[in-house]
């Protein structure tokens, strides 16, 4: 079954609440187990399964027909990853794919299965891989690099909101690379002057009490960083934003959920290129002889409609450099 066939709202109903898809895969002993693990939700558009797909059809390699993909989320309780790898490991797979949370768990259990990656923090810095063009064990995968993009982020927020001098910064600070996040954000608005204050919010319900704190100190706008956390709960805080009619800028599919702009690699074709990986690896690929991927192409996606809300008039130029503006 070739995935691109199989419409999005089917795909979400036979994804959902099973613990692996296709089953009829599993009876197939002679096919090879691609394990997929996530320390998040379900997407509720399956942005990153149905890039994995694709990348493993492109590769060759069809779920159902000839390879078996074992999925594994754990809703946002990093607590429960460990377990999770375990019962996968007794599935026999041939390659495991995860992202930050979820490979870092898989590295510790494993140093004979090959594991792919996605990670938007250095995979270097985690330990991941000895280096991005030699990796060396067995490991790989695709760096986002969004950890190199909160400086882009704050240069584009303040061309919307050319007033804000005083910027939020809305960081979790159990992310592993929060403080290299924080340092590159904080030296680049030093330099143009911009005054930021951090907002911590390590669970769900901090969120709500970040957003109050900054509204209540009139805050101009709020840069959101991006870790699994934030990502999980996009919708809460577009709706949080509306509220207390904040500017704000995110990654990922931020500024399609209703935030006023977005900026940073393509997810669903970050998950591609994974699920490509994974395909090379089941062909017989070493994890230490394929460099880590780094996107070429970054996304700038802008809401006029929030902007419009927001009562903001993005400027012409920044509209020309767009490569989505909603409407």
């Amino acid at each position: 079954m070739q995935f691109d066939q199989l419409r999005r709202r089917e795909f979400i109903t036979l994804l959902g609440g099973t613990a692996a898809w296709p089953l009829v895969a599993r009876a197939q002993q002679a096919m090879p187990v691609v394990g997929f693990v996530n320390s998040e939700t379900l997407d509720p558009q399956g942005v990153q399964v149905v890039g994995f797909y694709r990348g493993l059809s492109e590769a060759g390699y069809d779920a159902g027909r000839n390879v078996s993909i074992e999925h594994r989320w754990a809703d946002g309780h990093d607590d429960r990853l460990p377990a999770l790898i375990v019962d996968l490991i007794t599935r026999g797979p041939a390659v495991i794919v995860g992202n930050t949370p979820s490979a870092l768990a898989a590295k510790r259990a494993t140093s004979a299965i090959p594991i792919v990656f996605l990670t938007g923090a250095d995979p270097v810095a985690l330990d991941l891989v000895a280096s991005l063009n030699r990796p060396g064990g067995n490991v790989t995968g695709i760096s986002f690099l969004t950890t190199n993009l909160e400086a882009k982020r704050l240069g584009l927020l303040r061309e919307l909101v050319p007033s804000a001098t005083l910027i939020a910064y809305l960081i979790d600070p159990k992310y592993p690379a929060v403080e290299r996040q924080m340092q590159e954000l904080l030296t680049s608005a030093a330099a143009v002057g911009v005054t930021v204050e951090v907002q911590n919010a390590s669970s769900e319900p901090d969120i709500g009490t970040a957003f109050a704190t900054i509204a209540a100190k009139k805050i101009a706008a709020v840069l959101i960083s991006a870790t699994p956390l934030f990502s999980r709960r996009r919708d809460e805080i577009v709706a949080l934003a509306s509220r207390y009619a904040l500017p704000a800028i995110s990654q990922g599919e931020f500024a399609a959920a209703g935030g006023l702009a977005s900026y940073g690699a393509n997810i669903q074709d970050s998950y591609r290129q994974a699920g490509v990986y994974a395909g090379r690896i089941l062909k017989g690929a070493k994890p230490a002889d394929l460099p880590v991927l780094q996107p070429t192409k970054f996304e700038f996606v802008l809401n006029l409609k929030t902007a419009k809300a927001l009562s903001l008039t993005p400027p012409p130029g920044l509209l020309a450099i767009a490569d989505e503006v909603i409407e």
